[in-house]
């Protein structure tokens, strides 16, 4: 392993792209932390440690952006606008024809949607930072009520909101800029290297945190316990479903094309971590209009604000973890749904020559690879959900804060940008050595 290791600094091009991919995130760290204008850097700071890092409704973008939101910096939106962007073009594929035509049109096509989703994204951190800006002058930001929270805008003029929109929407443009970087020169996926690193930033203070509150007994089996949940999740994350497929021989002029045996891998979760982002947004969602409808001072609440509050905002309450689990699941189908086309791989099968071995070519390979889906699909819904209600079930037995780090989105995306970026440098180590980084 050292000796691998070794290998990859000792290739010049292999040490470069390495060297590039490292600056970026440097960058890109050193951004989370610069305050946007006009933002009170201490009293974001008194307002952090009275929260105690709690995230409130806002723990899925403070997640995705580092921890950046919360301190109102130049970088406060992270990538979660991209993130929002693709999915959101990715949907828009099976409403909209011309999406779809554009995706099937090669590398051209790509393009364009990559376009489409850059606008999309610009005109989603415009809005996601107008959102935070007025929730920050509004002392909702942070859940501790302390009176420092109410004064985090130093300028309530409108030049300066100006200003900050701006500022934070340009961030978010950096940020995309950085991430195609690193998908050109350096190593890996950009954007998906960006995010590991938002979410990996916040592990020392999430460990130190319950160190510090529940002891060092505590930390070493929470320890333990990530350990055993990232061994589980890459063991996962790596099983797939493998249809066997055949080519028939043809002839094309003098030449024989086919008749080589492949499969059709079918992972048990192939839906990945964008099921999870669905359920937290949507359940994000009563609390947030909740939040917006407190009554005024000696006014009762409405009854109905009075049930959200007590149910659908407290994560260790039964009900809330059941739905979540259960719009995990649902989202789960919904998502392979419309990225896995049966009939579709079916009908490139048959253009092909290929078939399943005992399986008719067409409708019939359609149907089987629906029904092989499905079944498969079951177990790695299951699979989200439980591990996405890992730290809802640490939040009630651990005692720890919402930010566990061992579970939910933020494991998954660590295995998965691990592994994939792992990959990568193997293979190109292969290239130039008859060994890569994995034996």
């Amino acid at each position: 392993m050292f000796n691998a290791i070794g290998r990859i600094f000792r290739t010049p091009d292999l040490r470069r792209k390495l060297g590039f991919t490292l600056g970026i995130v440097a960058l890109f760290r050193l951004g989370s932390f610069i305050p946007a204008p006009f933002v009170d850097f201490s009293n974001v700071q008194a307002c952090l440690a009275a929260s105690q890092g709690a995230a409130g409704l806002y723990e899925l973008v403070n997640l995705f952006s580092g921890g950046a939101l919360l301190q109102l910096s130049i970088f406060a939106l992270g990538i979660m606008p991209y993130i929002t962007a693709s999915i959101i073009v990715q949907l828009l594929r099976v409403v909209i024809p011309h999406f779809e035509t554009l995706y099937k049109e090669g590398q051209a096509g790509q393009a364009r949607l990559t376009q489409y989703t850059r606008y999309l994204t610009i005109a989603l951190g415009v809005l996601q930072s107008t959102t935070l800006i007025t929730v920050a002058r509004s002392g909702a930001l942070f859940p501790s009520g302390a009176p420092e929270c109410a004064q985090l805008i130093t300028n309530d003029a409108w030049y300066a909101i100006l200003l900050m929109v701006i500022t934070m929407t340009a961030g978010t443009g950096l940020i995309m800029w950085m991430g195609e970087l690193i998908t050109e020169r350096g190593i890996g996926n950009g954007m998906s290297l960006l995010i590991f690193t938002s979410i990996a930033a916040t592990f020392p203070g999430s460990l130190w945190a319950i160190a510090q509150s529940r002891g060092l007994d505590v930390f070493f089996l929470v320890l333990a316990v990530g350990l055993l949940i990232v061994v589980a999740v890459v063991f996962v994350e790596q099983s797939q479903r493998r249809i066997p497929v055949q080519y028939a021989k043809r002839m094309v002029g003098r030449r024989t094309y086919g008749g080589n045996n492949t499969y059709i891998p079918i992972k048990v979760n192939m839906a990945g971590v964008v099921p999870v982002i669905f359920a937290s947004s949507l359940l994000y969602l009563p609390a947030l209009i909740a939040q917006f409808n407190q009554p005024a001072a000696g006014e009762d609440p409405q009854p109905w604000v009075v049930w959200i509050t007590n149910y659908l905002t407290q994560g260790d309450h039964p009900l809330y973890m059941l739905l979540y689990f259960l719009l995990i699941v649902g989202f789960t189908y919904f998502y392979v749904a419309i990225t896995f086309n049966p009939d579709e791989v079916a009908e490139n099968m048959k253009k092909y020559g290929g078939f399943i071995p005992g399986i008719r070519a067409g409708r019939p390979t359609a149907e089987y690879l629906d029904y092989v889906l499905t079944r498969v699909t079951l177990p790695g819904s299951l699979y989200l959900g439980l591990v996405a209600l890992i730290p809802l079930i640490a939040l009630g037995l651990v005692g720890a804060n919402a930010n566990f780090p061992f579970g939910g989105a933020s494991i998954l995306i660590i295995v998965g940008v691990g592994l994939e970026t792992v990959k990568q440098i193997d293979a190109q180590l292969q290239q130039r050595h008859y060994e890569g980084l994995l034996r």
